[in-house]
C-alpha cells in the first residue's frame, strides 16, 4: 500500500522488527510532555463517557491562550479533519494552491469535485511565494489554502505578501485558509501569524494542531480558529459527532500550560536546523533555507532504501507535485540523531 505521508513507523517495524529512526515524521524530538501523559493516564477513569462533543473545557483554553472567543474556534481529530471538513462545508468550486504544498488540501478538494489551480513555486528561487500569488487570486477563486510555514518547504511568505493575499481574497471574496500547524517553531511565531487578522476578517481560517510541537501525532487533536461562527459550525456537521476523544481534550488544556517545554523545543530546532543545514551542504546537498522542524535537499542518488537498511527513515518528496525523486525531506531532530542521520548520508555518498 502507497502511503502519501511520511511517519510510516509500523510498516518499518513489521519489516524489520525494530523501530526505526524517524526522520520522515516532523515532530518535537522531546517527545510527549510529562504533563500531557500525565493527563491521558488521569482520563482514562472516566473513559466510558462519551467525550463532549463541543469540546467546551479546551475550547476555552485555546481561546483564553490565543486571545479570542472560544467561539472562534472548532476543535478537531487532527488537521486533517479539519481541512476535510472544510472542504466539505465549503464546497468551492475552484480553489487555488501553491505547489508543492501539503497533499491534504488537494485531497480534500477532489473530494467534492473542486476545479484545482496549482501555483508552482520555483526551486531557482528557493520555492518562496512571491506576488505572482496574488496575481493569480481572481474572481473566480472561492478558497486559497496557504501553509506557513510550507510543507514541506519550510519557507514563509513574507509578512506584507500574506496581507496583500488576505486582502486580495478579501475583495474577490474567497475563503483563505493558513495552515500554521508549523508556525511555533519559528524564531519569531508573533511576528508572523496572522491571527490579529481574524477580528477583521470573517474570511480568514487558521489551523493549528498539538501534533507538532507537542510530539501529539497519535492523540490526533487540532482546532480552527475563524471569526465566522456559522462557517465553523457548518464545519462541524460536516463530519461524524465525537471526533475528538475525551483523552485528547484533556491532553490538549494540558499541553497549552508546558511554556517551558516550548521553549526547549524552540531553542533545539533553532540550533539544530542550523547544524543540520550545514551538515548536508558539507555534503555537497543543495538545501532549501527553512525556517521550520525540517528541511528540503535535493540529493541525486537515491537514498530511502539505503538509509532504511541502517535504520532510518527518510521523506521521499517524489510524490509532491512540482518535486521529483531527486528531493528529500529531513526532520530536523536532537544533535545525537542528526549526527547519526549525516554520517550515515556520508558513507551512502562516498
Amino acid at each position: 500500500m502507497q502511503l502519501v505521508h511520511g511517519g510510516d513507523w509500523a510498516g518499518f517495524e513489521t519489516e524489520y522488527g525494530r523501530p526505526p529512526l524517524d526522520f520522515s515524521a516532523n515532530v518535537s524530538p522531546l517527545g510527549v510532555p510529562e504533563a500531557v501523559q500525565r493527563a491521558v493516564q488521569e482520563a482514562v477513569s472516566v473513559a466510558d463517557r462519551y467525550p463532549d462533543p463541543l469540546c467546551r473545557k479546551l475550547r476555552q483554553a485555546i481561546g483564553e491562550t490565543a486571545g479570542i472567543s472560544p467561539a472562534w474556534v472548532l476543535c478537531g481529530n487532527g488537521a486533517a479533519d479539519l481541512i476535510w471538513r472544510l472542504a466539505a462545508a465549503v464546497c468551492p468550486r475552484e480553489a487555488l494552491i501553491p505547489a508543492p504544498t501539503f497533499a491534504e488540501y488537494e485531497a480534500a478538494l477532489n473530494s467534492v469535485h473542486c476545479r484545482v489551480k496549482r501555483h508552482s513555486l520555483l526551486p531557482e528561487s528557493n520555492f518562496a511565494i512571491d506576488e505572482s500569488f496574488v496575481e493569480a487570486i481572481t474572481t473566480q477563486t472561492e478558497m486559497v489554502f496557504l501553509c506557513e510555514p510550507n510543507n514541506p518547504t519550510g519557507r514563509t511568505t513574507p509578512v506584507p505578501i500574506l496581507r496583500r493575499i488576505l486582502d486580495r481574497c478579501t475583495a474577490v471574496g474567497a475563503l483563505l485558509v493558513v495552515d500554521e500547524c508549523f508556525m511555533d517553531f519559528l524564531d519569531d511565531p508573533a511576528a508572523h501569524t496572522l491571527l490579529p487578522q481574524l477580528k477583521d476578517h470573517p474570511n480568514l481560517v487558521i489551523l493549528k494542531a498539538f501534533t507538532k510541537l507537542y510530539a501529539m501525532a497519535g492523540i490526533r487533536l487540532g482546532y480552527a480558529l475563524c471569526s465566522d461562527e456559522t462557517l465553523l459550525e457548518r464545519m462541524r456537521l460536516a463530519g461524524p459527532p465525537w471526533s475528538v476523544s475525551s483523552l485528547a481534550q484533556e491532553a490538549g488544556c494540558a499541553a497549552l500550560g508546558e511554556k517551558k517545554y516550548v521553549q526547549q523545543v524552540r531553542a533545539l530546532i533553532r540550533s539544530q536546523r542550523i547544524l543540520l543545514r550545514q551538515g548536508l551542504e558539507r555534503l555537497g546537498l543543495q538545501v532549501i533555507p527553512g525556517e521550520a522542524n525540517y528541511l528540503l535537499f535535493r540529493c541525486t542518488v537515491p537514498l530511502l532504501q539505503p538509509l532504511r537498511e541502517q535504520g532510518i527513515l527518510l521523506r521521499g518528496c517524489g510524490n509532491y507535485l512540482g518535486l521529483d525523486d531527486n528531493w528529500y525531506r529531513t526532520a530536523v531532530r536532537t544533535e545525537p540523531e542528526n549526527c547519526r542521520l549525516l554520517a550515515a548520508l556520508e558513507e551512502i555518498l562516498a
